[in-house]
């Protein structure tokens, strides 16, 4: 099927203020860690592994990803250096789409995103399946740039948005909460904008692994 053919379902998640600390910025600022990876189609895939419901390793090649039924999130990005960009039109998969074809052990809990190089973001399950949160694939009705994630990234417009992984290739399910990449390295293992979570050392107890 075309890929304009497909049915999208528009969910708007908009915030009608800014979090304590933010501002809005001219333009749309770009920040990332890392060089831009280089897309290759095919060799690209998306792997869904750990506490998985079978025990086993799902795997979507490209196409099959593409495929997947497209949502449409309209919502609000917070970076952690402080700008927000505002009324931000996503359209990608959504974590349920992906759950159901590659189901979760009941006690997952919590997801490792995996990107390019190595890098990762730990998510609650709570935040992983929230209203907002999906694979994007498109920004504003055109496909990522490169160095926004193309060809895909997670977006969790709640948190942070270094939660928000550019160029993604998996998750993992996890029995047990683990810190990512920059949670291990001084971030806080939530990382909510509306309580100003920039730092792992502002944690209360239950905010990060035991």
């Amino acid at each position: 099927m075309a890929q304009d053919a497909r049915p999208v379902r528009r969910v708007i998640v908009e915030e009608s203020r800014l979090p304590p600390g933010q501002y809005v910025p001219r333009g749309r600022p770009v920040i990332h860690y890392g060089r831009v990876p280089a897309f290759k189609p095919d060799s690209w895939d998306f792997r869904v592994f750990g506490a998985t419901a079978s025990g086993e390793e799902h795997r979507f090649t490209w196409d099959e990803f593409a495929a997947l039924p497209r949502v449409t999130r309209v919502a609000d990005f917070h970076c952690v250096t402080k700008f927000s960009l505002m009324a931000n039109e996503w359209r990608g998969v959504s974590p349920a789409t992906i759950m159901a074809a590659a189901p979760p052990d009941p006690g997952v809990r919590h997801v490792m995103i995996w990107a390019e190089y190595g890098y990762s973001a730990n998510l609650r399950m709570s935040d992983f399946t929230a209203p907002g949160t999906l694979f994007a694939l498109e920004l504003d009705e055109k496909p990522l740039n490169p160095d926004r994630g193309y060809p895909l990234r997670v977006v969790v417009p709640h948190l942070y948005a270094w939660k928000s992984v550019k160029w993604v290739r998996g998750i993992e399910y996890l029995l047990e909460d683990r810190r990512g990449f920059w949670e291990e390295r001084g971030y806080h293992n939530i990382g909510d904008p509306w309580r100003e979570q920039r730092y792992s050392y502002q944690e209360e107890p239950g905010d990060g692994p035991a």
